[in-house]
């Protein structure tokens, strides 16, 4: 993968301008294509499968006038009087609420037919308004004509208040503390570099990858329901990973200019080696959540495929437009120091005086502090960690209402004066449902039914109970005596359901539900707390597996695990303590103590867990490649902690400063997530990888690296720290000294293909527009063949076929090889290559006979197209093909371009020399 890399690296850069105007023109078309299609964002939460979602699928179709979304306004008098003295205002009010564009229904409260809960002092009333549709799809202007309506009602000692569900936000919420935290974020970063222009450069690539994103994401809601927190966690996240990822590249980068290196060689290794190390990274966030589907619970899986989106376009803009930018900026973002060094150096950097000592920093002190007495600091980390998350067991999962919002807003006013005024239950009404289709009298029944539901623990009263128009459906409105969140209300959920089925068989009715909002917030619930352990399940696993991959060990993934779970542990602690205790609630802007929004922990498990792993594959892989060059356990690990540390404090930070950035003016759905990810990102870097971390792999010493053969065998092989670009480097060496080559070998070893046996080591090469026939027994020439066509993958060694190397690009190696097998029409597959697609490519001819045979017309094409730079490799593998060969030699017009490769099985005594040609 490195050596793909390190050729897109190069390759960005050059074509700059191309790229960067690529990204805008991207950036301007999913602009226009969101506004034009003028995508909505849903406030709602549907659970297909449940018993809540089935009776509001039920109610849409049998019963309209309950379905919907509905609102509230709330009559109350303020000078003494009741609500009966100011009957004519407010049936005029709710008149107009009734012609509004939108409006399914607005009955008066007094009249009989639906009329409206009083208070015990008859000085409030509740006026239902049920909209057609959900909250952002409501016709444009309706909630303005409401709360103006609303406000004209204001007067002669009569308040009248709009509230309920129809105000639930459906926008995008960006405000001044997330670009507070974008400011932090750059200035973590000018620190790290010392310089201004370098910092700018992961923030802008961020920014560009919001836009995208969100733009992408605005025009798929015109024709897909996604739920309005969604956008807030793709930017908390898409900034977060988007300023992180090039931050990495930049880093290294900068580096490699302080070295002196040339800017476009330095941008194709940094490509090479941290873009490695960002693709692992964004595909272990990516992975972790769009395995969300664990939940069966679709606005959950496609928040988690949103998220994720965000994240591959942060990955994708960070290995095509990051390089194209650092191109753009050339010598600009090399040191000035450096630069004046070089120029009176004649444009190379001078060497180091060799009585230069470098300087000890703050991370080689750290590491060697907390591996002195690693098992004291083993001990100390996980009592802490431990400590920290005990609040964790108290914390309270649910989906939040509109007692949630601040203060300051419409929605919680009325909500709080419901609440004063009628008490909490009439804020969540639950809904029962039942098929009367079967019995002769609908209304009796209803009336039973409502007598049953009235007895039950929990129940302030049954507000409505009738049939509808056909009666054959009937629905009591339960006014239960909690609030929505309270447990007592979901006891009731659990009590109605269970008491369902007598209520069938004693009154003849069948189908019995309980739905509404507040049951369908209570089922998500329930279904998301069963959810945990399976995906928690599926993370750890997952990151066994590929930890396992990247760093070649048994006990650095367990390690890795435990510690990803420490940083869970803390972070849902932290929410316990500030959304269950109150504590630092005025500090962080935070109005209300109660249960945090339900698929918070299956979210931050899924992008902790991502990003914990982020942090460890950058700085174990360094000490990893240390302990492999030096074999010292203990050098490895300070090496590797102190060349690693920096740029993992910058990116912590910088992480903490964006998650911090979403809690003072979020949401209460994103703040528990915001609080979370922002303690979990503090206690994994710097308490777990930068702490915990070097002190098990101390602990540990050699065992550390330690992986069974006969499972190394089984793992794929991962190149995530460019180890495969020391081959693209000595493959250029090896050109600028020897010329190009359009075929080149170096110690290559493989298996006989149809044989027992193994094929070389066998070196050397062969220019581009050569005719190479491959002369031997058939495993042999079979083996060689598959090699260069890229059939086979080598046991050993390295292969380049026109530059691009095998195995690292086996892939494109096939996409520009023409393969003709034995016994195919050579003249029509040769005269089917497009002239546009000539260069560069290779043709892998099975069999010389059929070449010959195909005549001296055929013989010319093929060589026109080596002459255009082709390569030609032909199979010789008896005398047919030895006769074939030399009438071939025969009729090219340069038979300088035939080379012939011998590969005699080896004798014995020749078999340690290896094949060469």
């Amino acid at each position: 993968m490195s050596s793909a890399l390190y050729r897109l690296g190069r390759t960005m850069a050059r074509a700059r301008w191309r790229v960067v105007g690529a990204w805008a023109v991207l950036v301007v078309l999913f602009g226009a294509l969101a506004v034009g299609l003028g995508g909505q964002l849903s406030s709602q939460f549907e659970i297909p499968g449940t018993q809540a979602q089935q009776g509001l699928d039920e109610l849409a179709t049998r019963f309209p006038q309950l379905s919907g979304t509905s609102g509230q306004i709330v009559f109350v008098t303020t000078d003494g009087s009741t609500v009966d003295d100011h009957r004519d205002e407010i049936a005029a009010t709710m008149d107009k609420a009734a012609a509004v564009d939108g409006v399914e229904a607005a009955p008066d409260p007094f009249s009989d037919v639906s009329p409206g809960t009083r208070s015990d002092d008859d000085t409030a009333i509740i006026g239902t308004v049920q909209m057609t549709g959900q909250p952002g799809s409501f016709p444009a202007g309706a909630l303005e004509s409401l709360q103006g309506i609303t406000r004209d009602a204001d007067a002669g000692g009569l308040e009248a208040h709009l509230g309920g569900q129809i105000l639930q936000e459906t926008g995008l919420p960006v405000g001044i503390s997330e670009i507070i935290g974008v400011i932090a974020a750059l200035v973590v970063l000018a620190v790290t570099f010392r310089a201004i222009l370098p910092a700018a450069i992961p923030i802008t690539t961020a920014l560009v990858g919001i836009a995208v994103s969100m733009t992408a994401l605005l025009a798929l809601a015109s024709g897909v329901d996604i739920p309005s927190v969604t956008p807030t966690l793709a930017i908390m996240l898409g900034l977060a990973v988007g300023i992180d990822y090039a931050l990495f590249i930049v880093s290294r980068h900068r580096n490699q200019l302080t070295a002196g290196m040339e800017v476009e060689e330095s941008i194709g290794e940094a490509i090479a080696t941290s873009g490695s190390a960002v693709i692992f990274a964004g595909l272990t966030v990516i992975i972790a959540l769009v395995g969300l589907f664990v939940t069966r619970i679709p606005f959950l899986t496609l928040m988690g495929v949103a998220s994720a989106a965000t994240v591959a376009i942060a990955v994708i803009i960070a290995l095509t437009l990051l390089p194209a930018i650092l191109g753009l900026l050339g010598e600009r973002l090399r040191p000035r120091s450096v630069r004046r060094a070089m120029a009176a150096a004649g444009g190379v950097l001078p060497p180091r005086p060799d009585d230069a000592r470098p300087r000890r920093g703050l991370g080689t002190s750290w590491v060697r502090l907390v591996t002195r007495v690693p098992l004291l600091t083993i001990l100390i980390v996980v009592v802490g960690v431990g400590a920290l998350a005990i609040p964790a067991k108290d914390m309270h999962l649910g989906l939040p209402d509109l007692g949630t919002e601040r203060p300051d807003t419409q929605a919680r006013q009325t909500y709080d004066l419901v609440s004063e005024k009628f008490g909490a239950g009439y804020n969540g009404p639950l809904l029962v449902t039942a098929d009367i289709i079967n019995t002769t009298d609908p209304l009796g029944v209803m009336d039973d039914l409502k007598t049953n539901i009235e007895k039950l623990p929990d129940v302030e009263t049954v507000q409505l109970s009738t049939p509808n128009e056909g009666a054959d459906m009937g629905v009591v409105v339960v006014i239960p005596a909690g609030g929505q969140t309270d447990e007592s209300t979901s006891e009731l959920v659990r009590t109605l359901r269970g008491d369902a089925a007598g209520w069938e068989n004693d009154l003849g009715i069948s189908d019995v539900t309980v739905t509404g909002q507040t049951a369908v917030a209570i089922d998500i619930t329930d279904r998301l707390s069963d959810a945990l352990i399976p995906f928690g399940v599926f993370v750890v696993g997952l990151s066994l597996i590929l930890l396992a991959i990247v760093f070649r060990s048994i006990w650095v993934p367990i390690k890795a695990s435990v510690g990803y779970l420490l940083s869970i542990g803390a972070a849902f602690g932290a929410v316990g303590m500030v959304f269950q205790y109150g504590w630092l609630n005025d500090a962080l802007n935070i109005h209300v103590t109660g249960p945090v929004i339900s698929f918070m922990p299956i979210m931050v498990m899924g992008i902790l867990f991502g990003l914990a792993m982020d942090y460890e594959v950058f700085l174990v892989s360094r000490m990893r490649e240390e302990f492999v060059h030096s074999g010292d356990a203990q050098g490895s690990i300070e090496r590797g902690f102190s060349a690693s540390a920096p740029v993992v404090v910058a990116a912590a930070l910088i992480m903490f400063s964006v998650f911090a950035s979403f809690i003072p003016e979020g949401t209460y759905m994103i703040q528990p997530i915001a609080v979370a990810l922002a303690v979990g990102i503090l206690v994994d870097a710097f308490v777990v990888r930068m702490t915990l971390v070097p002190a098990i792999l101390a602990l540990l010493g050699r065992h550390a690296w330690y992986l069974p053969r006969w499972l190394d065998r089984l793992l794929p092989h991962m190149d995530v720290e460019g180890e495969g670009l020391v081959q693209v480097l000595e493959h250029r060496r090896w050109t600028e000294e020897h010329g190009r080559a359009a075929i080149r070998f170096r110690d290559v070893t493989a298996r006989l293909v149809g044989a027992d046996g193994e094929l070389g080591p066998l070196t050397g090469s062969a220019v581009p527009g050569t005719l190479l026939v491959v002369r031997g027994d058939r495993a042999r020439v079979d083996t060689v063949l598959a090699l260069v066509s890229g059939r086979l993958r080598p046991g050993d060694g390295m292969i380049a076929v026109h530059d691009r190397l095998i195995p690292d690009e086996i892939g494109s190696v096939q996409s520009r090889t023409h393969l003709l097998l034995s016994g195919c029409d050579v003249a029509a597959r040769l005269r089917g290559i497009p002239e546009r697609a000539v260069a560069d490519r290779t043709i892998v001819i099975e069999r010389a006979v059929d070449l010959e045979a195909a005549g001296a017309e055929t013989v010319s094409l093929l060589e026109s197209m080596l002459r255009r730079g082709a390569t030609a490799v032909v199979g010789d593998i008896g005398a047919d093909d030895d006769r074939a060969g030399d009438r071939i030699d025969r009729l090219l017009e340069a038979p300088e371009r035939l080379v012939t490769l011998e590969l005699a099985a080896p004798t014995p005594a020749a078999a340690d020399q290896g094949d060469r040609s």
